[in-house]
């Protein structure tokens, strides 16, 4: 539970704002939030992004689903960062073969968010899906999507069930839940799915390996934050929409199967250097100060926990040791927070436009958090 004091923030009031003749409630109940779920009256053109980076061998499977959507009205947006094994020139001769598809070929790996953002400047839809490339979509994965999809009722972001691909019956994620430093997981990461996670309902926001977006929420937000480089820039994102008066709904229906960590590598030194940094960029710019200012104490109290973790032989911290040792483990620790520190300037001026233009109180958001809340416990103990 979180501590005593944040709960006793004093909020700014009750919150009403009109912007594009929407109207955000101060605390709309979840039926008032509920969005309609109706197939909309004329097909809306979605546009779908890819962004590839050295993935040879995944962009068949991915292309070819996408190629398989039931949803006829869409066009296709591929993104290439730089790669070298090949995929590039694959990626071309997709884009040959998908309807109205256009590419964006870069000469620098310039990371997931910048790669996005430029493909979201140029989308025509009236949505936006995001796929990575080590993900396979069912056929029906736009189409149970968009019917989720409703801005009277700010629904902007939709979730979808993601699955490992091997073993075929383990949920990767379920929406995402947050630990109270900054540190998310996906919500039934590596359970069996046995219809637990099958009831729509809101979540926190989407991950963004396969998620639907309304424009409207890039254009407000801003994209994803290009400081993050990847990994952690879906939950910044989400964080900073949801502070805006977004919500966001967890569509089971909406399947896909991903091959986790293909294009890093599950214990790349790089990727956790980046989660662990990001964490703290995100708890700087979104977090209100009485939770901010207790950051190191819930860090303190999860690596005390991936200690006894390592300890027990259990958890990522385990793995990770298990594959890189004790030396680079120090070193990712350092990494992680001295790269922080250098962006922490940036951060915070970031922090203070996000604060001014945020349409929720503490109080507001404070009292959604501990919904999504994962307990230290999974945080650390669960592979």
């Amino acid at each position: 539970m979180i501590f005593p004091a944040v709960w006793r923030i004093r909020g700014a009031g009750k919150l009403s704002i009109t912007k594009r003749n929407i109207i955000v409630p101060a605390n709309p109940e979840l039926s008032k939030r509920m969005p309609m779920t109706q197939a909309p009256a004329v097909e809306p053109l979605i546009s779908v992004i890819i962004v590839n980076w050295n993935g040879l061998g995944l962009l068949d499977e991915c292309f070819t689903s996408l190629a398989r959507q039931t949803w006829q009205k869409k066009e296709f947006i591929l993104v290439d960062n730089a790669s070298t094994d090949g995929s590039r020139e694959l990626l071309i001769s997709w884009a040959g073969r998908l309807p109205d598809a256009q590419t964006i070929l870069l000469p620098t790996n310039t990371g997931f968010c910048k790669a996005n953002n430029m493909a979201f400047a140029r989308a025509r839809g009236e949505w936006i899906a995001l796929l990575n490339t080590d993900a396979v979509a069912e056929p029906g994965w736009l189409k149970e999507l968009v019917r989720y999809g409703d801005t009277t009722k700010r629904v902007g972001m939709l979730a979808s069930k993601i699955l490992l691909q091997d073993p075929a019956d383990v949920i990767d994620k379920a929406g995402h839940l947050i630990y109270w430093d900054g540190q998310n997981r996906g919500r039934g990461t590596m359970e069996t799915d046995v219809g637990q996670y099958d009831k729509p309902e809101e979540i926190l926001w989407p991950d963004a390996c396969a998620a639907l977006y309304h424009p409207t929420v890039f254009e407000e937000t801003g994209g994803f934050d290009e400081m993050f480089f990847a990994f952690g820039d879906d939950a910044d994102l989400g964080m900073r929409a949801r502070l805006l008066g977004w919500s966001a709904w967890y569509v089971p229906s909406a399947v896909v199967h991903h091959r986790h960590s293909a294009s890093f590598g599950v214990y790349s030194p790089l990727k956790v250097m980046l989660i662990e940094r990001n964490r703290i960029l995100l708890a700087v710019k979104n977090f209100p100060w009485p939770l901010l200012l207790q950051n190191p104490f819930w860090t303190l109290r999860r690596l005390c926990w991936n200690a006894y973790a390592v300890f027990q032989r259990r958890g990522s911290a385990a793995r990770f040791l298990e594959t890189n040792g004790w030396r680079q483990t120090m070193r990712n620790l350092l990494w992680s927070y001295s790269s922080a520190v250098k962006l922490l300037p940036e951060a915070f001026r970031k922090r203070q436009i996000i604060q001014r233009t945020r349409r929720l109180s503490n109080r507001e958001m404070l009292g959604r958090l501990p919904r999504f809340q994962i307990d230290v416990r999974d945080l650390t103990l669960r592979d």
